[in-house]
């Protein structure tokens, strides 16, 4: 099979915050993933510092918290002071005890240890505005007021400054603890949207989205957020998870092009109501939960409940699920006009690159190289590509193109294309270029190896052999590159 691309032009800059992930106090995600007191590596807050070595090189934006559908029954106020007087309490959400040893300063603190910014969320299920905006005191406060104060009564004297903020999780979903009707949520979003900027002009307000684009009220639930919410938001979010229950392999690859229709959509929903209500701004996409999630379900597992750390949702990943991330990822890249934020969800052990076990080591899963090369050679500017490749029809749409691809112009005057090869035969693929480069690099993803393979560049092209359903990257550079070696 063969494949021709090019370049037709500059889409715009790729926001770093494409380039986050997701913490829940949901499973092993926080106990025995991140926190673990007592492992050989954990430092003396007792975050393990073995799985720190593993999440600093996707050089995450941020990292969104505390949830996930543990937002809509928490408790902030739960997880500070001192440990030993924290509650213990049921957690609805995933049938778990939340013993509350990590909690606000907890995490603020490991994420400045760790140099990624915190995109907290404010419960907006069981919890109200004045919740919302009293956390927002204490975390961002510096009047002599009541939760500044406590925050410094805790040991924190400077506020921790955060300025991504997220109202509530899901909220149209009946799983959500008190969910909501998409009046209901967007009357009390927009008044705990209000009451924040009140307190913190500075932040930014993420609203929520339809829970998935399946949802009967996709579409309409945002069209009412909007209506109410639009003076006082920054972005609305999307939610996206694949599944291949069923095992057809081709209908799985063609997914990620849904996840492109709902972006244009909710895009335009967006820019109806900034024109029905007169606006100047625009109302841009945080797409902060996305990846694959169904194996867990197939296996059939039920741990026990009410346990702390309950072992939920842990996804062995296979070689075809990073074709899938990847092409997300590469959605995502396409759309980088109007999506700016948005997070592989989750970071550890729950629908996760990176797991652990408890006492013992952390690894990494397929999906950590196609998130770990597009976080490392992603950043710039995104380029529009067209292709002449060969399609095929699927049970989920027709004329899906065997080639997927995302294509970024680096800084440094590098090109850089992630490509997914969705056939079943090798792909020869012709990349006709702008201008000369001196060095061409192909890595390609094999089980949990990154591997190198050849590039030629001649007469303004470059070629290269993409293996049967594959992800890989194709780097051009203007002048050769230093060999890298990635584990």
């Amino acid at each position: 099979m063969r494949a021709r691309l090019h370049i037709t032009g500059t889409l715009a800059p790729v926001d770093e915050r494409l380039f986050s992930s997701f913490i829940e106090h949901m499973g092993r995600a926080v106990y025995t993933g991140i926190y673990e007191p007592g492992h050989p590596s954990a430092d003396a807050a007792g975050f393990r510092g073995d799985v720190a070595e593993l999440i600093r090189p996707l050089g995450l934006s941020h990292i969104r918290y505390p949830g996930g559908n543990f937002l809509s029954g928490y408790h902030w106020q739960d997880g500070i002071g001192p440990k030993e007087r924290r509650p213990v309490r049921p957690e609805l959400a995933w049938f778990a005890l939340e013993p509350n040893q990590v909690g606000t300063d907890e995490f603020l603190q490991w994420c400045e240890r760790m140099e990624i910014r915190p995109m907290l969320g404010v419960n907006l299920g069981t919890g109200t505005p004045r919740d919302a905006v009293e956390l927002l005191e204490y975390v961002n406060g510096d009047l002599p007021s009541y939760w500044a104060q406590k925050r410094r009564e805790n040991g924190r004297e400077a506020p921790y400054g955060v300025k991504l903020w997220c109202l509530g999780n899901e909220m149209d979903g009946p799983w959500q603890i008190c969910a909501k009707t998409a009046q209901e949520y967007a009357r009390i979003a927009c008044e705990t949207a209000k009451m924040m900027k009140w307190l913190d002009p500075s932040i930014e307000l993420v609203a929520c989205g339809s829970s998935y684009r399946a949802m009967p009220g996709f579409g309409s639930w945002e069209k009412t957020v909007l209506e109410h919410c639009y003076p006082y938001i920054d972005y609305i979010s999307l939610h996206q998870y694949y599944t291949n229950h069923e095992g057809d392999v081709p209908s799985f690859l063609a997914r990620p092009l849904e996840m492109e229709d709902s972006i244009r959509e909710i895009a335009a929903l967006c820019d109806e109501a900034k024109a029905a209500q007169g606006g100047s701004r625009d109302i841009h996409l945080s797409f902060d939960e996305w990846n694959v999630w169904y194996h867990y379900e197939q296996e059939g597992k039920e741990p026990p409940r009410w346990t702390v750390a309950r072992p939920i949702h842990e996804e062995a990943y296979d070689d075809v699920d990073p074709l899938v991330t990847g092409a997300m990822m590469n959605a995502l890249l396409r759309h980088a006009d109007r999506v700016k934020i948005a997070c592989l969800a989750q970071l550890v052990n729950v629908i996760a690159p990176i797991m652990t076990q408890p006492g013992g080591p952390a690894r990494v899963q397929s999906i950590y190289y196609p998130f770990l090369l597009a976080s490392r050679y992603g950043r710039g500017a995104a380029l529009i590509t067209e292709a002449e490749v060969p399609c095929y029809d699927c049970a989920v749409r027709s004329a899906v193109p065997y080639l997927d691809c995302a294509a970024v112009e680096g800084g440094d005057g590098s090109l850089n294309f992630f490509l997914v090869n969705r056939a079943e035969e090798a792909m020869e693929l012709n990349l006709e270029l702008p201008r000369a480069f001196a060095a061409g690099e192909h890595r390609i993803l094999r089980g949990l190896s990154l591997v190198s393979a050849s590039c030629a560049l001649r007469d303004g092209s470059a070629q290269a052999l993409l293996p049967p359903r594959s992800w890989s990257m194709l780097r051009l550079t203007v002048r050769p590159a230093p060999g890298e070696i990635y584990n």
